[in-house]
């Protein structure tokens, strides 16, 4: 299975049975149920290659150079949502920026419902589109100091690109529960608030085969898992 097609597989995924709803009080003892933590590192065997910049007309009297996207980045998530998860989904903001001819940030993650802003933060144009079937739109040319927003309210990946500047893309994940995470720099992740049960924990990064592996949580404390993707 090709990894996004795995991905939107695991975004789109109904709900888990785990035994008892994890969000609702406990009747008989009259408290909330105990949640755990999911933590590790993705490493990346062979991290992708950038994308090279070709010139455009937007370089004339233009001497910025381009960020390079941290491509190194990773999402973390549960392939499947547990009961009860989908009740504690509320519509979010985020926002991903234009900044020196570079998406930033280059991975987003965010939940359904969500209207995430795309501020043009340069001296010059940008566009912003989508052809991705979870969510297509172009929000046309706009001007430094400007800013529109798109909510998004289907799970699946989105690919983002500027019609002016080829070199320009960025990934938007959308996810119809809240347990995921973007790794760090150094690939670092933690996935909090995650009720007792066993799970599929699947690791995406662009251009890299996605890798899954179950893991089993408990009421409380950490539990780790690591992943090299290749």
């Amino acid at each position: 299975m090709r990894p996004s097609t795995l991905l939107i597989a695991g975004i789109v995924a109904g709900v888990l049975s785990t035994g008892a709803h994890p969000f609702a009080a406990r009747a008989a003892a009259g408290t909330e149920a105990r949640t755990g933590v999911i933590t590790g590192r993705v490493e990346l065997r062979r991290p992708p290659v950038p994308q090279s910049r070709r010139p455009s007309t937007a370089d004339l009297g233009h001497s910025s150079v381009p960020l390079e996207p941290p491509r190194q980045m990773s999402v973390v998530y549960l392939e499947s949502a547990p009961r009860g998860a989908f009740e504690q989904v509320e519509p979010g903001h985020a926002v991903m920026d234009q900044r020196n001819e570079t998406f930033v940030p280059h991975v987003l993650a965010i939940t359904t419902g969500t209207t995430v802003d795309f501020p043009n933060s340069d001296r010059i144009y940008h566009n912003v589109f989508s052809l991705s079937k979870t969510r297509p739109f172009d929000l046309g040319r706009y001007a430094a100091g400007h800013s529109k927003s798109i909510r998004f309210d289907r799970p699946g990946i989105v690919r983002v690109f500027c019609d002016i500047h080829s070199h320009m893309s960025a990934f938007i994940l959308v996810f119809n529960h809240p347990f995921f995470a973007v790794t760090d720099a150094a690939g670092h992740y933690r996935i909090e608030n995650v009720p007792p049960g066993t799970y599929t924990l699947v690791a995406w990064n662009e251009g890299v085969t996605t890798d899954s592996r179950p893991v089993t949580v408990g009421d409380a404390g950490a539990t780790e898992a690591d992943f090299l993707l290749r």
